[in-house]
């Protein structure tokens, strides 16, 4: 028997007026999910435990089998992991966020934060800036790193763990008041910002049409990570496929296989079919037993507001994931589990994430069931399947 998670990033909303009070899973058009569905046990799952941040960090651990509340340590350092970061123990990561401040001529206490991705800026032209502030910020006590997208890495040599707010938990408000509490990154951050405004990248980001990227935003603020072995725990060889690297620093500390898939940028775009193509051969013909399948493009499109990409984004995991992985886990005549779900809920109202609690779909190809109901919110609360700690969903999978 294989194990396969698909992992829809941020999939689960809320009703929605525009889409006739649905949610995006409800109105996207889904016609592999809705056959799997039938053949399917449906239930919902508390993720996040109460009292923590609902972040994709905690959810995904939980997915994985990690109680958050004994593994959790940050969750830039599980980046470091992905980066290739040796962390030392006196060492505390940053999530090094390059944002979209507005360009208004007032304090930089004033601005307001308009995009937490930079329009989803890519590497290359990520790292053209991340060199400009370390020419400019970085010293033996801080130093920076590059990541993916808008996503990078600070070290702060002998730190502290420093509450710090998310950049999408507060797009279009005025930062003065989520500024860091601590004077040395507060100072880096506005330092950064007259570094990158004005840098010959962004003005030809902006002539394109595209948001600047001109402001570092910390935080995510943590410490090294100590992971059990996913191979010890479970007795299965794991491999993990996403864009991002907090999934994919997850699976080094976890010992797990990382499968790097051309052309996955965990934005709408990626490339849906390489993942799903990449999880087969690895189960099929590298003889791994699990594989997680993390795709990242919902979670962003409940980031920018995006309800129609945001529907979009689930019908291409249904089409070009899913029912792709089905196909060839048919073709190779290879029995297999499969539980769908989201990490957390990013719903379009607010544009980040919430601690309710989340669909899951768990599908064995030995053991179809018949029932009468489709993947969504609602129902799958209406199933009376409830798994209230987060981090045991995945005994079901692994039937134990």
């Amino acid at each position: 028997m294989k194990y396969i998670v698909v992992l829809g990033d941020g999939m689960a909303d809320e009703p929605i007026e525009a889409l006739g009070n649905k949610t995006p899973l409800m109105a996207a058009v889904t016609p592999q999910i809705d056959l799997l569905a039938k053949k399917s046990e449906l239930g919902i799952a508390h993720t996040i435990p109460e009292g923590m941040k609902p972040g994709s960090d905690t959810a995904n651990l939980a997915v994985l089998g990690y109680n958050p509340r004994i593994y959790y340590s940050g969750r830039s350092p599980l980046e470091a992991l992905s980066i290739g970061v040796d962390m030392k123990p006196t060492d505390i990561a940053l999530r090094c966020n390059i944002v979209t401040l507005t360009e208004e001529d007032k304090p930089y206490e004033e601005q307001a934060i308009l995009d937490h991705s930079s329009s989803e800026i890519e590497t290359e032209d990520a790292a053209v800036l991340i060199e400009a502030v370390k020419k400019e910020l970085e010293n033996d006590i801080y130093k920076f790193y590059v990541g993916t997208s808008y996503r990078h890495l600070t070290i702060w040599d002998k730190g502290e763990v420093v509450d710090l707010t998310q950049p999408h938990d507060i797009l279009g408000k005025v930062i003065g008041e989520y500024l860091p509490q601590d004077a040395a990154l507060r100072e880096m951050m506005k330092k950064s910002y007259d570094i990158l405004n004005h840098h010959p990248l962004n003005e030809a980001r902006k002539a394109k049409g595209l948001n600047k990227a001109n402001s570092l935003w910390f935080w995510g603020a943590g410490t090294r990570p100590a992971l059990t072995s996913f191979e010890e725990k479970n007795h299965l060889k794991g491999a993990m496929i996403s864009a991002v690297d907090l999934l994919k620093g997850i699976a080094v500390g976890a010992g797990m296989k990382v499968i790097e898939v051309p052309g996955a940028n965990g934005t709408l775009h990626t490339n849906y079919e390489g993942k799903a193509l990449a999880a087969v051969k690895v189960l099929v013909e590298d003889d791994y037993d699990f594989v997680y399948i993390h795709v990242e493009a919902p979670d962003e499109m409940g980031h920018q507001g995006s309800i129609t990409n945001k529907v979009q984004s689930i019908e291409y995991l249904d089409q070009r994931v899913i029912k792709v992985v089905m196909e060839e886990m048919k073709k190779a005549g290879v029995d297999y589990r499969m539980l769908v779900m989201p990490d957390h809920p990013t719903p379009i109202r607010c544009r980040t994430h919430t601690s309710d609690p989340v669909p899951y779909l768990l599908y064995d190809s030995t053991a179809e069931q018949n029932n009468d109901w489709y993947y969504n919110e609602a129902e799958a609360k209406l199933s009376g399947n409830v798994v209230t700690e987060g981090y045991t969903v995945i005994n079901k999978l692994f039937e134990r």
